[in-house]
């Protein structure tokens, strides 16, 4: 419980009474301002998913093209990117691609952070059979190569943007889980555990209210710092074919759709991938920022 300290209370003031001026100071305090490298990766990451949300309605009909304006070059009239083999704008295809590329690489990083959260907390909470059936189960996942499991996966259940977001799914949740377990079993041995427990609260009641506040900061910033990852693999299945099914755009599908090109015209190629780059760029730098202003917090604390 937090207490706020107060100046001795004036003559004539009302006793019991609380300033509310060392009300909102004490409240000021206790609001994370973040750092400038949170704001500004931050500000890019929500950049990224405001174009996935309007991206789509800003272009025309990026799957169609003229053949007499196939692979012009970057700032040719009416193309500022250029077109690629098929005389479709590059421009319009990327920003059209934006949402299934983003989407690959968010919706697995939601579904794992929380089926991997799940898990690890559970497996932290119970005795040595329930965590060891758990976490020796979660092991086997990690047998495999992760790009190998995602490729099998996801050939096993077909091309397409539901294959993709499985697939990386279930080669993300082993990580998360191993993260919210060694967390969980951290902070099980403390006092205000030990306090929970003397009180009788269910467990149900310590994972929500004790262990899932203490271990979220962390799981946060690691689940951020998977989007990157999970945007590289997405745009690797998708070159190899097993993602958005063509015509529609997608940037992986763009890297491979104009791999013939990479010598006599690189900007079709080289821009989607500089764009998957910049993007796993982005997530990586706001873990690390979200990381940093998270020790400012605990130290300031």
């Amino acid at each position: 419980m937090t207490t706020v300290a107060t100046e001795p209370r004036a003559l004539g003031e009302p006793a019991g009474r609380t300033r509310v001026a060392d009300v909102l100071t004490s409240t000021r305090s206790r609001i994370p301002t973040g750092t400038p490298a949170l704001w500004i990766y931050g500000g890019l990451a929500t950049g990224l998913v405001l174009l996935c949300v309007v991206g789509p309605y800003l272009v025309t009909d990026p799957t169609s093209g003229d053949l007499d304006q196939r692979m012009l070059g970057v700032g040719s009239d009416g193309h500022l990117l250029g077109t690629d083999g098929l005389g479709r704008d590059v421009l319009d295809r990327l920003v059209a691609g934006a949402r299934p590329s983003m989407a690959a690489a968010l919706l697995p990083v939601i579904i794992a952070g929380s089926i991997g959260s799940f898990l690890g907390i559970a497996a932290g909470m119970a005795g040595r059979t329930v965590h060891s059936g758990i976490m020796r189960t979660l092991d086997v996942f990690y047998a495999f190569p992760a790009v190998l499991l995602a490729i099998a996966i996801a050939t096993s259940l077909g091309a397409g943007t539901t294959s993709t977001v499985v697939s990386l799914a279930i080669v993300l949740i082993p990580p998360v889980a191993r993260v919210a377990e060694t967390e969980t079993l951290s902070i099980t041995g403390m006092d205000f555990m030990e306090t929970a427990r003397v009180s009788g609260a269910s467990r149900l009641s310590i994972a929500s209210r004790q262990i899932l506040p203490n271990v979220a900061p962390t799981l946060v910033v690691y689940c951020t710092s998977l989007v990157g990852l999970s945007l590289v693999f997405a745009g690797g299945l998708s070159f190899l074919g097993l993602g958005v099914a063509p015509p529609d755009p997608e940037w992986g599908q763009m890297i491979n759709d104009q791999r013939q090109y990479l010598f006599s015209h690189p900007a079709a190629a080289l821009i989607p991938a500089f764009l998957i780059f910049a993007a796993s760029f982005i997530f990586n730098m706001l873990g690390d920022a979200l990381d940093t202003s998270l020790d400012i917090r605990r130290r300031t604390r």
